[in-house]
């Protein structure tokens, strides 16, 4: 694998939670390089447009979790079953578009590869989760440990998570930031924005055309985004409920409580995309405002992308007998 491939599956990897979008009764969708998978409560589809301008799908049946899983449909539970299902789909979807990038006739034929082997995103899989405890969990801790030493003031609990809560959101921030100015990444936030259009225009009965879809909005309340903002805001008041002062327990206790962080968050989420006018609203606010970095007007040829992915997914979803709820 090639730097520039592993760099691009190791960015995408880190921005799935971000690009994820929707529940298991609701049409939801996730970004892709190229692409978007767009997803029904049985079934999902990924839209991908290849180097050369042919679209290409993949269109599968797919199990809700908490149908396999009883534990799931319970409250808390569900958020993490959730996201667990939408991460490993992602990782699918993310090889699907990976293999159709590959397909580029300004290479020679006799230098392209086939395809991707699975284990070769095994590879930046892994690196990413290391990346992603460093970054959010290891470094937080870590600074506002040192700066605690330096100014007392810190050291009391309540301050402290809000120091460490504070540097963390700060990190979040400049690497959504920095990865906005490339190029790839970029245009993947158009299709996120395009995703999200479409979803809107979806579930505003309409009927779903690019027309129609680039009338709606690109900030939408049940984006990854805004769940990894509530996340971290979440994660301040938790943490400091830690009955642990040392290094070591403060740390293995992040690691630890970040099942109930993320099913208290996607509940947070849940409520607040139903109920737009309530408080609960009001505190995700910030996550929708992030949607400016994370989300791009798309254009008509992103959005007809966008589209497909949700006819294959919606063609599949009625021929198993499937019913959508729209709330």
């Amino acid at each position: 694998m090639s730097p520039r491939t592993f760099f691009r599956l190791f960015t995408q990897i880190q921005l799935l939670p971000v690009m994820e979008n929707g529940e298991e009764t609701l049409v939801g969708g996730q970004a892709v390089m190229e692409g978007v998978m767009m997803r029904a409560p049985h079934s999902y589809c990924v839209a991908v447009r290849k180097p050369g301008g042919e679209v290409v799908t993949e269109e599968m049946p797919l199990a809700r979790i908490s149908d396999t899983h009883k534990l799931f449909k319970l409250p808390v539970f569900r958020g993490v079953g959730t996201l667990f299902q939408a991460m490993s789909l992602g990782v699918k979807a993310l090889k699907f578009s990976t293999n159709a990038a590959l397909d580029d006739p300004s290479i020679p034929a006799d230098k392209r590869l086939a395809e991707i082997p699975t284990w070769a995103i095994a590879g930046p899989l892994i690196f990413s989760l290391v990346s992603f405890l460093f970054l959010y969990k290891f470094m937080p801790l870590l600074l506002v440990t040192r700066l605690a030493k330096i100014y007392p003031v810190i050291s009391g609990r309540l301050m402290f998570n809000l120091v460490d809560g504070t540097i963390r959101i700060a990190i979040f921030l400049t690497f959504l930031y920095a990865l906005s100015r490339m190029k790839d990444i970029r245009r993947m936030f158009q299709y996120h924005g395009a995703e999200h259009k479409v979803v809107f225009n979806f579930e505003s009965g309409q009927d779903v055309t690019v027309s129609n879809a680039q009338k709606f909005s690109t900030f939408h309340p049940r984006c990854g985004t805004s769940f990894l903002f509530v996340m971290m805001i979440l994660a301040m008041p938790v943490y400091a409920l830690i009955p642990f002062d040392g290094f070591v327990a403060k740390f293995l206790c992040r690691i630890v409580l970040l099942p109930l962080i993320i099913g208290v968050s996607y509940e947070l989420i849940r409520f607040a995309a139903k109920r737009r006018g309530s408080f609960l609203a009001t505190l995700t606010a910030p996550g929708l405002w992030l949607q400016r970095i994370t989300t791009k007007p798309p254009s008509d040829e992103q959005a007809a992308i966008a589209i497909r992915a949700l006819e294959g997914a919606m063609t599949l979803e009625k021929s198993q007998g499937g019913e959508l709820v729209i709330a």
